[in-house]
């Protein structure tokens, strides 16, 4: 019966062919079960047949707590085999483990992160939160968020942040590039600024971002705009205050006893 059902499972469903030997293995094992209470109640053990079930029960039981972990684990490995949320080389974020996938099996998925570690997972996390393939969809985007100070003019900012986006080697081109005024912050005008770039690796998105960075930077300084940065003013004043450079300080000094 198990080499029948290996079988037609292959013959019928040929996708996930680990599905079969599962297939197989539960059907030779009902087979057996169903051999020995047989056999028993030919012999009239009918009473050791009951004491059989119990103590398989009892068993059970304990067994059930002590390996529940890995029973989790196997069901959510099983679930990771059928859905293949993710494959070998794909980049994933899982439980905060951000890195490459190297092996996928029945108890754990082990990642290589960007430090060069490897991270064992046990498949029952990846089903109890989010996780994230980055490699779903061979692009990814990039968000860059900064600020300008009060004196810059916006649509010069925005119309320069733009330029300096479409100069990015690795630049999706079908995909739209996005630049919003997010916030009048304490010191700046902060903004937002996202597009989208071919991704393979985590190379692409360092280089990506490092590359934008720079470019906006020089661009910033070409046309006079500044980067802005927290600016803390002393007021010395009642109302108002008063600029200490355009008035002399006055100091006075008593001796001490």
């Amino acid at each position: 019966m198990k080499r029948i059902s290996l079988k037609v499972y292959s013959k019928s469903i040929k996708v996930h062919p680990e599905m079969a030997a599962i297939v197989g293995s539960v059907i030779y094992f009902f087979f057996i079960l169903s051999g020995i209470f047989l056999a028993l109640k030919i012999l009239k053990l009918e009473q050791m047949l009951t004491h059989l079930l119990a103590g398989a029960g009892i068993v059970g039981i304990i067994a059930g707590f002590a390996f529940k972990d890995i029973a989790s684990n196997f069901f959510a490995g099983l679930l990771l085999k059928l859905q293949q949320p993710f494959k070998k080389e794909d980049w994933v974020e899982i439980d905060s483990n951000y890195g490459v996938i190297q092996n996928v099996s029945w108890v754990t998925t082990t990642v290589k992160t960007i430090r060069g570690q490897e991270v064992y997972i046990p498949n029952q996390i990846i089903y109890r939160s989010s996780f994230i393939n980055y490699s779903t969809f061979g692009k990814r985007r990039i968000v860059l968020e900064s600020g300008v100070s009060y004196g810059d003019d916006l649509q010069l900012v925005r119309k320069v942040a733009l330029d300096e986006v479409k100069n990015i080697n690795n630049l999706s081109p079908d995909e739209q590039i996005d630049f919003y005024f997010t916030e009048i912050g304490n010191a700046t005008y902060n903004f937002q600024l996202r597009f989208w770039i071919k991704f393979t690796s985590n190379d692409d998105f360092q280089h990506a971002m490092s590359e934008i960075i720079m470019n906006i930077k020089k661009r910033f300084e070409h046309e006079n705009i500044s980067i802005a940065y927290p600016v803390t003013t002393l007021d010395f004043g009642v109302k108002g205050g008063v600029n200490i450079f355009d008035h002399t300080l006055k100091f006075s000094h008593k001796d001490s006893v």
